[in-house]
């Protein structure tokens, strides 16, 4: 959320997220990296919007049939929105602990599903919140400063 009414979005961009296509996961976190990068963002935003995003990309590729992030660069703030068509979530609170994790064999084989995605989230966002409806799917927004580091 825009931290003034009166802010406007001075970029907005949306990113198709294939659930399930491995060969493509991390290329929506590296445009949105490429894109701070050159707009000359402080590195700490360029790498927490980055971490932000490669982890919603991979639960997205790993959980849901499909989703969208959503980039919005206001004057003060990124917003990244992930929302995915998958399962949903039964139980947030439990999914938010560190290494917690409900991917399967082959995902961890991988390389991923070691339960740090929806907790480096949080813990790199400077504002975050969850929904999610089982059988529906999962929404997160994140919001990063763009002047304040942590």
């Amino acid at each position: 959320m825009p931290t003034q009414e009166t802010d406007h979005i001075s970029y907005q961009r949306s990113f198709y997220v294939e659930g399930g296509n491995f060969n493509y996961a991390g290329t929506v976190s590296t445009s949105i990296k490429s894109i701070l990068k050159q707009m000359d963002l402080p590195n700490d935003v360029v790498r927490k919007s980055a971490l932000v995003s490669y982890e919603s990309e991979i639960n997205i590729v790993s959980y849901a049939r499909k989703g969208v992030i959503k980039l919005s660069i206001y004057s003060d703030i990124i917003q990244i929105e992930a929302i995915d068509e998958g399962p949903g979530i039964p139980n947030i609170e439990l999914a938010m602990q560190e290494g917690y994790s409900t991917a399967t064999q082959q995902i961890r084989e991988m390389g991923f599903g070691a339960g740090m995605g929806l907790y480096n989230i949080k813990s790199f966002s400077d504002k975050f919140d969850i929904s999610s409806e089982v059988g529906k799917g999962t929404y997160l927004k994140m919001i990063i400063n763009k002047f304040s580091s942590r």
